[in-house]
């Protein structure tokens, strides 16, 4: 069994808040868009770190991340991007993975919004942690927390961090 804290679209920001979350995980994930990778230096630090580089990453990011995780955890086969869409409008680049060799879990970031959803037709369960940072046009700061036992997801928690941009108004760039 493993506890997975699943993260997306940080845009460079890391607050202790966010980390606070993730104490009882045994991994946290992060589907891309990092920004500056202070922000992975410091989940490193924190807790082991599998990470995708997304649209708005630099070249330091894409050599250090790839474009796609593929993996098997606790018997479960997942693959994440940044990159994905989701049922019914998923890209051409992942159509043809799942086409021919559908994962158990598809988890990918980019859009900012929060979508938890079977995929009736590749028979997978697709996850967006929707975005935890302050840039871009999402209202709500949003990250999921799960864990993963015997290849099924279990006890999913969506976490609601704030309205975008609070943080900031107030001054505090740092903690919540």
């Amino acid at each position: 069994m493993k506890r997975i804290g699943l993260l997306s679209d940080t845009h460079s920001y890391m607050d202790k808040n966010i980390l606070s979350y993730f104490g009882e995980c045994d991994e946290i994930w992060h589907a891309g868009d990092i920004g500056d990778l202070k922000v992975t230096d410091t989940i490193k630090a924190f807790k082991p770190l599998r990470c995708v580089y997304g649209n708005i990453d630099d070249a330091k990011a894409r050599r250090t991340f790839p474009l796609d995780l593929r993996f098997e955890i606790e018997g479960l086969d997942v693959f994440m991007t940044h990159i994905g869409g989701y049922p019914g409008r998923y890209n051409k680049r992942v159509t043809e993975i799942f086409k021919t060799n559908p994962p158990g879990l598809f988890i990918c970031g980019h859009s900012h919004i929060m979508k938890v959803m079977m995929d009736k037709k590749y028979g997978f369960l697709h996850m967006n942690p929707g975005a935890c940072g302050h840039h871009g046009f999402h209202k709500m700061r949003t990250m999921a927390r799960f864990t993963i036992d015997k290849g099924r997801v279990k006890d999913l928690q969506a976490i609601e961090l704030g309205i975008r941009g609070y943080a900031q108004k107030k001054g505090d760039d740092s903690e919540e």
